[in-house]
């Protein structure tokens, strides 16, 4: 029998932490967990239990597992236990594994109108941890691409125009940490990419508080109301229509 050096480094070095890494995804209910945890806010563990269908306890656990592997963070406020995804790079993983994982042949049919609808609005207009996503992401992408802001023929980049656009639209580029201004995230119900990075959050977040897009249901699913319309007509010339 062949005897490995002790000194010499493991062959399958890494292979150990991937595989562990791969088993907090890989189930059914800390998945379930992660993809609500996409629309960027703080739930507790009642709340993802329900959205899971699957007993507090158990929920628990789950979280437990996903915390110590780093993937959420959690904190207390009184006798509530809130918990949120890491940071903008676990969110990145998840919607780009939802993003490979969910394809047109492999789709479930909705089996109630209910959740028909809500397909429905999540496809129109959505948010992907902390930028906009579905039709809604990829037309105001598009938007700004065709505009000059934004250049993807090598990589997402914000032009010299798209930063004077952002200060002029008033949508405050907050360039601290790590995370790059523009990055494209892989759009799974579109399969193309939308704007993400700081530029994307940005602008998410401008359209939330100034009231252009609201959330609606109790997925990450937001509509663009009038306000939002005209705002978007305004400066990215997008007609109104292509919108709703």
């Amino acid at each position: 029998m062949t005897r490995r050096n002790p000194d010499r480094p493991h062959p399958h070095a890494g292979a150990a932490e991937l595989a562990a890494f791969a088993a907090l995804i890989a189930d059914e209910t800390r998945a379930a967990c992660l993809l609500a945890l996409l629309d960027g806010r703080a739930w507790t563990a009642g709340e993802l239990a329900r959205h899971a269908g699957v007993a507090p306890s158990t929920t628990s656990e789950h979280l437990g597992k996903l915390v110590a592997g780093g993937l959420l963070t959690e904190e207390r406020q009184g006798r509530h236990r809130y918990v949120r995804l890491a940071d903008p790079r676990i969110a990145q993983l998840v919607e780009d594994l939802a993003a490979h994982t969910r394809t047109d042949s492999s789709a479930e049919r909705p089996h109630t109108l209910r959740a028909a609808t809500t397909r429905s609005a999540m496809a129109r207009g959505r948010t992907c941890y902390d930028h906009l996503a579905g039709r809604l992401g990829i037309t105001v992408t598009d938007a700004l691409t065709h505009h000059g802001l934004l250049r993807q023929d090598t990589g997402f980049a914000l032009t010299d125009t798209g930063l004077a656009w952002f200060a002029d639209a008033g949508i405050d580029l907050e360039r601290t940490g790590r995370r790059p201004l523009a990055r494209a995230c892989l759009d799974w119900t579109e399969r193309r990419p939308h704007l993400a990075g700081v530029a994307g959050a940005a602008l998410c977040r401008h359209s939330l508080t100034t009231g252009w897009c609201v959330r609606i249901g109790s997925e990450r699913a937001v509509k663009v109301t009038q306000a939002g319309e005209r705002a978007f007509a305004e400066l990215l010339g997008i007609e109104p229509q292509s919108l709703r």
